[in-house]
C-alpha cells in the first residue's frame, strides 16, 4: 500500500481529486485533532466507532498514523493522510501550511487544489516505497492461484531488540540503508529460488528501511506451502539468506553512542 500526505489550506479539495485519480482501493486518514484546533466542532468519542454504509469509517481514539496505516495495508492500495505535517511520509503541499514539514522536500507544491498536477503526483507516489505489514503479506500469499493446494502459512517477524540482557545499555533505534534497488532485486531472486522448491507455492519478503524505534517490526518472511514441514524450513532458510545475502546496512543508536554495525 502506497502512502502519502496532503497538507495546507486546500488539502481537503486536493484529497477529493486524488480519490478520483488513484486506482484500486483508497483510504483517507484525517487529522481530526487538527480540525478541532482550527475551530471544528468537538464531541466526545469512544475508543472505536464505525459508520457502516457502502463503505465504512473507523474513528480510533489515540490511534497513531502508523497504526492506522497498519490496519489499512492488507486491503488497500493507497492511504492518503490529511493534515499530518510532522509525519515522515511523502507530502503534497496545497496552499499555506502552518509550521514546517518533517521531511524538507515535498512531492509537489501548488497554490490550490485546482492547479495541482494530480497525474504527476500519482506517478511519483507509485515510485515510493510501499507500507508493508505482516498481515498485508499474508493477505497477498493467500491470493495465490495455488492457494487451494496449500495447507500451511508460516511467518517470521524480526523486530528491534532493546536489550540482549537486563544489564545491557538500551538500544533506542536502528536505521537501515540500502543501495537503490539492489536489496529489492536480491530479495525477489531469493523468493523465486525458494518458490522453486517442491511443495512451496509462494514466498514474500520485506525489510523496512529508515529509522525504526525499539519494539517496532523490521523484517517479514511469509511462506505459503503444502505442509508445515516445507513452510517452517523455507521460512528459516528465507530469513537466513536475507541476512547473509541482501546488502542492507544497519546503524545502531544506543543511550550513549551511534555506530554502523558492519564497522564493528
Amino acid at each position: 500500500m502506497h502512502t502519502f500526505g496532503i497538507v495546507g489550506t486546500d488539502a481537503a479539495a486536493a484529497c477529493d481529486r486524488f480519490v478520483e485519480a488513484l486506482g484500486g482501493r483508497v483510504a483517507v486518514v484525517r487529522n481530526r485533532k487538527l480540525e478541532e484546533a482550527d475551530g471544528g466542532r468537538q464531541r466526545a468519542r469512544p475508543a472505536t466507532e464505525y459508520d457502516l454504509g457502502a463503505e465504512w469509517r473507523a474513528y480510533g481514539d489515540g490511534l497513531s498514523l502508523r497504526e492506522a496505516f497498519d490496519r489499512l495495508a492488507p486491503d488497500h492500495d493507497y492511504a492518503v493522510a490529511i493534515g499530518f505535517p510532522q509525519a515522515r511520509i511523502p507530502q503534497v503541499v496545497v496552499g499555506d501550511v502552518a509550521g514546517e514539514l518533517a521531511d524538507e522536500e515535498p512531492l509537489a507544491t501548488a497554490s490550490d487544489a485546482a492547479s495541482l498536477d494530480v497525474t504527476a503526483v500519482v506517478a511519483a507516489v507509485d515510485d515510493t516505497d510501499p507500507h508493508v505489514t505482516l498481515e498485508s503479506l499474508v493477505t497477498r500469499v493467500k491470493r495465490s492461484p495455488k492457494a487451494d493446494r496449500a495447507g500451511a502459512i508460516a511467518t517470521f517477524t524480526g523486530r528491534v531488540r532493546a536489550k540482549d540482557s537486563a544489564d545491557d545499555e538500551r538500544t533506542e533505534l536502528l536505521e537501515f540503508e540500502t543501495y537503490e534497488g539492489v536489496a529489492e532485486r536480491r530479495m525477489r531472486a531469493i523468493e523465486d529460488e525458494l518458490e522453486a522448491r517442491e511443495g512451496v507455492f509462494e514466498v514474500a519478503m520485506h525489510h523496512r528501511t529508515g529509522v525504526i524505534p525499539d519494539g517496532e517490526d523490521i523484517v517479514f518472511v511469509v511462506v505459503l506451502a503444502g505442509h508445515r514441514e516445507e513452510a517452517f524450513r523455507t521460512v528459516e532458510d528465507g530469513i537466513n539468506r536475507l541476512k547473509d545475502e541482501v546488502p542492507i546496512f544497519k546503524k545502531e543508536v544506543t543511550e550513549s553512542e551511534t555506530f554502523w554495525v558492519h564497522e564493528r
